[in-house]
């Protein structure tokens, strides 16, 4: 069984700082989206169950080689990779195209593995147009997979309850953070990692023409405008007496 996991190379949040309302990127790391290392844990449990090879997918500018060696410290057997600067920032239907295209160069695939959203945009569009693009059945919010023969069977996390669907293979399959816990390589897997087999294409090698200009135009990117108002208490009857004042609480 070929479980291929769809990975988005990601400036690292936890290291964006904020300068006039705007985000900071330079030298902002890059890693994987959380909820694309829940969707590779998912695929690696599966693979562990029930025998299998983890492919992990992605595609981006020529950094990608570097940060998809995580995937690989993290259970992955291989990398199929799309490395263009003209992906550099594309938007989702132009990845969409790409990575559909690229599924279709890699033989016999049962299960297409995202997230439910990057950790960036988080427009959750993805996977459900890689679905539509090579006509197979998709299922959302997945918290377990189980695979039966050429089938499987999918719970769903929904809003008001659990739903269990079975669905034929080959499937494309979003998962929820809530599916697991993403585990954290050893030392060891991390050196194994840079051994293990890696095809790097360019978009010249697909299918696939990308239209000029991108048909999504973002017009701002800004943080919500917080003001302080630098309210120095020295005392907690004086912070209680600022948040009765703010209306916070009542006293």
């Amino acid at each position: 069984m070929n479980i291929v996991v769809a990975l988005k190379q990601v400036p690292d949040l936890q290291q964006i700082r904020l300068r006039n309302r705007q985000p900071v990127l330079d030298d902002v790391p890059l890693t994987l989206g959380n909820i694309d290392k829940n969707a590779l844990e998912a695929a690696v449990a599966l693979k562990e169950a029930q025998g299998g090879n983890v492919i992990a997918l992605s595609a981006g500018d020529e950094n990608i080689e570097d940060t998809i060696k995580e995937a690989l410290a993290a259970g992955a057997d291989e990398a199929f990779l799309v490395a263009d600067d003209q992906l550099q920032g594309a938007e989702s239907s132009w990845i969409a195209t790409v990575l559909a295209e690229a599924v279709k160069k890699i033989d016999q695939v049962d299960l297409l593995l995202f997230g439910e959203g990057s950790a960036d945009n988080y427009s959750g569009q993805v996977g459900s147009r890689v679905a539509e693009i090579l006509g197979w059945p998709q299922v959302a919010y997945a918290i377990n997979i189980e695979v039966n023969g050429s089938t499987a069977a999918v719970t769903r996390s929904l809003e008001d309850c659990d739903e269990i669907v079975e669905v034929s293979l080959p499937a494309v399959i979003t998962v929820l953070s809530d599916i697991n816990e993403a585990r954290i390589p050893s030392v060891t897997q991390i050196l194994k990692a840079g051994k293990k087999p890696k095809e790097v294409l360019e978009l010249d090698d697909l299918d696939v023409e990308l239209p000029d200009g991108s048909p999504v135009e973002t017009i701002s990117n800004l943080a919500p405008d917080s003001q302080r108002k630098k309210v120095v208490v020295k005392t907690v009857d004086e912070l209680l007496q600022a948040l009765a004042a703010e209306g916070v609480i009542r006293r």
